[in-house]
């Protein structure tokens, strides 16, 4: 049985997308597992250093593809028990986390995430079935 209401938050440069920061890089798989998360009733807050409107464009990125966010850089649920800047999730994922699956794609700088290995963890820790 997958947890379902969870707060995720996911990182955008290196973990949904490729790094071309300031530029929006290529999708790495994160789609379909983001999409899957949401249809189990977790709530994704993106979780971005981006800001202004590099940050509204990683924004668009989720708009255009219908995955909806339930926050950015932030959890409003969070503002009646802690004035913390840190966002509150029960799960963060980013490819800075030690433990993150990493995965390189050949003409890429950086590694980023693994989401075959990533959706396998989720699947583990049942955040999905």
């Amino acid at each position: 049985m997958a947890i379902h209401d969870a707060f995720i938050a996911v990182d955008f440069d290196g973990t949904v997308v490729t790094h071309a920061y300031p530029q929006i890089g290529e999708e790495i798989g994160a789609e379909p597992v983001l999409r899957e998360l949401v249809a189990n009733g977790c709530r994704l807050i993106l979780y971005s250093m981006r800001s202004g409107r590099l940050l509204d464009e990683a924004v668009e990125w989720f708009r255009e593809r219908e995955i909806p966010l339930y926050a950015v850089n932030a959890n409003p649920r969070q503002a009646a028990w802690t004035s913390s800047p840190k966002v509150y999730a029960n799960l963060y994922i980013d490819d800075s986390s030690l433990g993150c699956p990493l995965r390189f794609i050949e003409g890429e700088k950086h590694p980023v995430a693994d989401w075959v290995r990533i959706r396998e963890q989720l699947v583990r820790e049942g955040f999905l079935d």
